[in-house]
């Protein structure tokens, strides 16, 4: 089975859109926002409104579950941080847009495959505002436009319920990328939207990209200007 029969996801349609709340964190480390989640996702009910926080980081390596120490060849001066979603070792850093929705799979009536199948059909189409054509591959989620990876995914579901999320490349240096393996690939190449012809800015991108998260996953986007706690306390 290929990636695209196996990812064949149509927006959703529910009776009524679901709300859920933007949170816009601007630029910050990546520690406390990673624990600021999963607070929120251990305190959440069945009430819980789904929330989705979008956040530019510090520089830093996140290194997954299943990760290797291996893949990270020559880190330097930016930090290595062991988190608890799937996945290998990816980079975050300025002029990279990372999204995580905090949703209730039960809620929305899917799984976790088609949860990411919906992520990076988000993406996709994101990507199609400006006449950039990318596609997934199965068996390395995320997105590609030729051979190299424009955006990256590493989720975790606990109780039904996601975080973790997206990285996707807009206006960065890809040079941190040379210092490990991307996502465990050895050589794969990483490419961002402005290298492929795409706005320079983050706030165009951004804006199409929560459109289109909103329609893969029947959303009612609502922005509020409060900020979780991200305090580093776990």
């Amino acid at each position: 089975m290929d990636a695209v029969s196996a990812c064949e996801v149509a927006p959703a349609a529910p009776a009524a859109l679901q709300p859920a709340v933007v949170r816009l964190l601007g630029r910050q480390p990546y520690e406390p926002v990673w624990r600021a989640m999963q607070r929120f996702t251990d305190a959440r009910t069945d009430a819980t409104v789904d929330e989705l926080w979008v956040v530019e980081h510090d520089p830093v390596f996140t290194l997954g579950q299943a990760g290797k120490d291996e893949h990270v060849l020559a880190p330097g001066d930016i930090p290595v941080v062991h988190v608890d979603r799937g996945g290998q070792v990816t980079y975050h850093g300025p002029g990279q847009i990372v999204v995580y929705p905090l949703l209730d799979l039960r809620r929305i009536g899917i799984g976790v495959r088609e949860y990411v199948c919906r992520i990076e059909q988000a993406i996709i189409d994101t990507l199609l505002e400006w006449n950039i054509i990318a596609a997934r591959r199965e068996g390395a989620p995320g997105v590609y436009v030729g051979d190299a990876k424009i955006a990256a995914l590493g989720i975790r579901v606990r109780r039904g319920c996601t975080f973790h999320g997206l990285a996707f490349n807009v206006d960065m240096n890809l040079e941190p990328f040379q210092r490990i393996n991307p996502c465990g690939y050895q050589g794969l190449q990483v490419t961002s939207v402005l290298d492929l012809g795409g706005p320079s800015g983050m706030e165009p991108v951004q804006r199409v990209l929560l459109d289109e998260l909103a329609r893969q996953f029947g959303l009612a986007l609502r922005t509020d200007p409060a900020l979780p706690d991200l305090s580093s306390a776990a």
